[in-house]
């Protein structure tokens, strides 16, 4: 998430309430997670495991719960709390508004767009030319549609991450302050469900379809001409490259690379990356021949054994 004008360190340890390493008119253009940060932004870490990934990312500020050494060229934001902390500054850059209508005022849509009754687009959504919006599709704030899209009833688009922080009295919410971005002549079916990025984007490419009941986790990129099918579920900050297929009651684990051409056969658990211009099957996921070898083996075990009576 970039901030609509450039803050100084000083500015932000005021509103975080915390001190600071570093000149106080440091610029600070953004705040991200790790996976997505570019020079400029804040990215925060809370973990000794993390710190030196934190520290050598490409974030210049880093908001850490420990004094280290301040790497060149970098400044550090000290708090004792850097989740806490990370969710105030998104409050303060990305607050809640409360809607009053049905269609907000500050929304875009453009020509030719169809918006079927009991829709909800939210602030400063943006709608493009000749989509069809059926009834009851829940739209949040930011939203980002290209054009020629139809979404079909029930599916909303821009709901919180599922991403807590276990804490003694029960878990805490990182806030989600991203958005989702749906490129041009993409199809989504009914009651899918695509959770907007903490910080960043959830995308899903241009000319991809994702039939009925689909859920995509935060942050995950889906390629160009994908073709998702029913009851798939797709966990935060996963990449799905271009014209990958996966058929239906797949899932998959976090962070993962899905390679261009890749086909995911049914019931699949992607739990690792995978090559494209393959096809896969099974949990834990293999090439499909060998996994359809293994299972046909499996078949013959009581003949062995009868063999060897």
């Amino acid at each position: 998430m970039k901030f609509s004008k450039i803050h100084t360190l000083k500015e932000i340890a005021e509103i975080i309430g915390c001190h600071y390493v570093g000149a106080d008119d440091f610029p600070v253009e953004g705040m991200n997670e790790i996976h997505v940060v570019t020079p400029g932004d804040i990215v925060f870490v809370d973990h000794p495991k993390y710190y030196d990934k934190a520290l050598e990312s490409a974030a210049t500020i880093v908001l850490i719960n420990k004094e280290v050494t301040c790497p060149e060229g970098k400044a550090l934001l000290i708090s004792d709390d850097p989740f806490r902390d990370f969710n105030k500054l998104t409050k303060h850059f990305r607050p809640f508004v409360a809607a009053s209508v049905s269609i907000s005022e500050s929304a875009l849509i453009g020509e030719g767009t169809v918006i079927q009754p009991n829709c909800f687009i939210g602030h400063n959504v943006v709608i493009g030319k000749n989509c069809l919006l059926h009834a009851n599709v829940i739209v949040y704030d930011n939203t980002i549609i290209g054009d020629n899209v139809i979404i079909h009833s029930g599916t909303i688009l821009g709901a919180d991450a599922f991403y807590y922080k276990k804490r003694p009295e029960g878990f805490d919410q990182l806030l989600s302050g991203g958005r989702v971005v749906i490129e041009d002549n993409v199809g989504i079916g009914a009651l899918c469900t695509i959770d907007k990025g903490v910080t960043g984007d959830t995308t899903i490419g241009a000319g991809t379809k994702i039939d009925n009941q689909v859920h995509v986790g935060h942050d995950t990129i889906i390629g160009k001409k994908c073709l998702i099918a029913s009851q798939t579920g797709i966990a935060g900050c996963v990449v799905i490259e271009d014209e990958v297929t996966m058929w239906g009651q797949v899932g998959t684990t976090s962070g993962i690379t899905i390679g261009t051409k890749a086909v995911i056969m049914g019931q699949t658990g992607v739990t690792k990356s995978v090559e494209g211009g393959k096809s896969y099957f099974g949990t834990p996921i293999e090439e499909s021949r060998e996994k359809l070898k293994q299972l046909a083996n499996v078949k013959r075990i009581p003949e062995i054994l009868n063999k060897l009576k």
